[in-house]
């Protein structure tokens, strides 16, 4: 179970995670058809979990935050309807991509305060959503590069950079921490830094940290979020170095 450099694939090929939150459940089936013949069409693949509220639209995301991509909601629903939805999940997750779907104009500007990327009238066709998907790649392979992907199981996890403290290993496992939550995978450490740019900072043989998070250093040891971590003997030089020259560039 790899750690992935770039973005989740599947026998090659990219796969672009969507959510659709639509209480009509023909809207759902439409959408999510007409997105893989896009993403299909351009050489990508995509997996697709459908709501049927913003109540099990929320339910889903708190219990796996950072695995979807873009989310898709009807403005109009019962219950909660999208609207708040999305500002209930901006709460906690500014970097899920919102797309509204409507039938109803009269709210398009209420878009903005929650960071939309678009907003579509019903009923969707192909034409309108074949922008919305170049602009979806666009911003996800903007963001790739300070990404970090692991898998554990069929869950594969995307974890921003910004957000991560520290990785240590155990025999065969990895830990990703970050303030939030803990993140474990099958991998080697050095196979986790080798995929990572020179701000992930080896302090020793089993910790990796983000330089940007450190907020104390000795020779001896490292402070990060509520840990306190060993320096080796052999990695102090290095890691000194390393975190010196992450504070000054910072």
């Amino acid at each position: 179970m790899d750690v992935l450099g770039n973005r989740q694939k599947k026998e090659g090929m990219i796969v672009i995670r969507i959510g659709i939150c639509d209480d009509i459940y023909d809207a759902r089936l439409m959408l999510r058809a007409a997105l893989e013949q896009i993403f299909e069409g351009r050489g990508l693949m995509s997996t697709t979990v459908e709501f049927s509220s913003g109540e099990r639209a929320l339910r889903w995301l708190s219990a796996h935050r950072g695995e979807l991509d873009v989310l898709f909601l009807d403005i109009k629903m019962t219950g909660m309807d999208g609207m708040e939805t999305a500002q209930r999940i901006r709460k906690a997750d500014d970097r899920l991509e919102l797309v509204f779907v409507t039938s109803y104009s009269d709210r398009v500007f209420d878009g903005y305060s929650v960071g939309a990327l678009a907003y579509l009238m019903k009923p969707v066709k192909k034409p309108q959503l074949e922008p919305i998907a170049d602009r979806i790649l666009a911003k996800l392979y903007q963001n790739e590069n300070s990404t970090f992907f692991c898998k554990y199981g069929e869950v594969t996890y995307r974890i921003p950079y910004k957000k991560i403290l520290y990785f240590y290993s155990e025999r065969r496992m990895v830990t990703c921490v970050t303030a939030e939550r803990e993140y474990v995978f099958y991998d080697k450490l050095d196979h986790v830094a080798s995929r990572l740019g020179r701000q992930f900072v080896r302090i020793h043989q089993r910790y990796l940290v983000y330089a940007p998070a450190v907020e104390e250093v000795s020779a001896a040891e490292v402070h990060i979020g509520d840990a306190v971590l060993p320096v080796s003997r052999s990695c102090r030089e290095s890691a000194m170095m390393a975190l010196t020259y992450a504070a000054l560039e910072d």
